[in-house]
């Protein structure tokens, strides 16, 4: 992947995480009731949001 294509990846990625993740109402509460590697292990692995950032993170390897 050339340089342009991964900054525009990582831009994509930046979007996603600002408009789902940071206000995210489910990743606060299991952070809060469970800790912080659950809560990012549900993130992952069953979150929606959490599968498509990681399809872009495949792109970047």
């Amino acid at each position: 992947m050339d340089k342009v294509n991964k900054k525009k990846t990582f831009q994509e990625i930046n979007e996603i995480i600002d408009t789902y993740c940071t206000d995210c109402f489910l990743k606060k509460h299991f952070r809060d009731e469970y800790g912080k590697s659950y809560a990012h292990s549900f993130c992952i692995k069953q979150c929606t949001v959490g599968q498509m950032i990681k399809k872009y993170g495949e792109k970047l390897s």
